[in-house]
């Protein structure tokens, strides 16, 4: 979940980042994450019972190691 500061007018910028999974806050120095994060963005389509609706989220490398720990088929190198 990205929260964003509203106060600039111009540009977007990420005054915070919180993992959707653990709520662990990822601290934001001047728009730019201080640790890494996956950002999932999806919109479903056509075919999906979620048609046409776009679903986000933010998730800590914690918890993104233990998702893909449970993955049937492994990623990586």
């Amino acid at each position: 979940m990205r929260q964003y500061n509203t106060a600039v007018k111009e540009t977007k910028e990420i005054k915070k980042i919180i993992c959707n999974k653990c709520g662990k806050e990822i601290p934001v120095v001047k728009g730019v994450p201080q640790g890494d994060v996956l950002q999932v963005e999806k919109c479903w389509g056509y075919f999906s019972a979620k048609d046409n609706r776009m679903d986000q989220f933010d998730l800590c490398e914690e918890c993104y190691d233990e998702l893909v720990k449970g993955f049937q088929i492994k990623i990586g190198n």
